[in-house]
């Protein structure tokens, strides 16, 4: 039988990260402590989050060229870039001011990101099956026509609306398969601010899709029309928060991929997410499968 592909619309970012004592208040100027940068977007993030959790996944998108290292890592660590191309104009970046305790202020300049068309998303989705699965993030243009496109070809529509802006509620989300949200964009859509009552109110506007609302170091919540779970966070001293997210809907991703049952794909995302808030930057942070195996090992001989 074959197995699942996944197809990922999402953006490429150079993230630009400052260690702050403090985010920037209005008006404020700040020295920063040390700065860095790391490949970033939420969508490259993801996809290298699939590929170094064991999965297979196909990057859709477009970056700037002075991205093109970012491409080139991406190919190394395993996810299929034929779909990304590299425009002539400015690509998408990100300035990322991180405190002592890890926490993150984040400004998103979209650039290249928002060049992508649904030519593109057709092309790459040419080659998809019912049974596959689209993931998607707010990054990018065209994400209504990759929804739309994705489900009417009769694939799993896995939508995480990060960045929440206004766009989103014009977005055919009846259309949505599986809402990963965090408790401010879960708040956005329904309207609710208790973690049980997002999940609840988003099952009631959105019948028949799954909902996974991630709460970082208060743990997640999943809900679908049958079942319900709660799973508590996994407490570490968090250095960078930035790709936590990213990383646990990869590794979530990838166990569905594999076949996992829901359970052991929240779990296993869980700990890798909790895993890469240890470590400093984005891409960078995104653990290797053997790393949250090893990790997992480290942690049951000290309980």
């Amino acid at each position: 039988m074959r197995a699942m592909r996944i197809f990922n619309c999402g953006s490429l970012n150079i993230d630009h990260v400052y260690a702050v004592d403090h985010a920037v208040r209005q008006g404020e100027t700040i020295a920063g402590g040390s700065y860095a940068f790391f490949a970033g977007g939420k969508g490259a993030n993801q996809s290298v989050a699939i590929a170094r959790a064991g999965g297979e996944v196909v990057h859709v998108g477009i970056a700037g060229p002075e991205g093109r290292w970012m491409v080139d890592a991406m190919r190394e660590d395993g996810v299929d870039v034929a779909h990304v191309a590299i425009a002539d104009r400015p690509g998408g970046h990100a300035v990322i001011q991180v405190d002592p305790a890890g926490q993150n202020a984040i400004v998103v300049y979209g650039g290249t990101n928002r060049d992508l068309q649904p030519r593109h998303v057709d092309a790459a989705l040419a080659s998809a099956r019912s049974g596959d699965a689209l993931l998607v993030q707010n990054e990018t243009s065209a994400v209504e026509h990759a929804i739309c496109a994705a489900a009417n070809r009769g694939l799993t529509v896995c939508f995480n609306p990060a960045p929440m802006d206004a766009r989103v509620a014009g977005y055919p989300l009846d259309r949505v398969s599986l809402f990963v949200v965090n408790e401010t964009e879960g708040e956005a859509l329904c309207g609710c601010t208790e973690p049980e009552e997002i999940v609840d109110a988003m099952l009631k506007l959105y019948p028949g899709s799954c909902v996974i609302l991630t709460r970082g170091a208060g743990g997640v919540l999943y809900g679908d029309a049958g079942a319900r779970e709660t799973m508590e966070g996994i407490r570490v001293a968090a250095r960078d928060t930035t790709a936590a997210g990213d990383t646990f809907i990869g590794y979530f991703m990838a166990g569905m991929q594999a076949g996992a049952a829901t359970h052991e794909a929240l779990s296993l995302a869980n700990r890798a997410g909790a895993l890469s808030v240890t470590r400093a930057g984005a891409q960078a942070s995104i653990p290797w499968r053997r790393e949250v195996d090893s990790w997992d090992d480290r942690l049951k001989s000290q309980t």
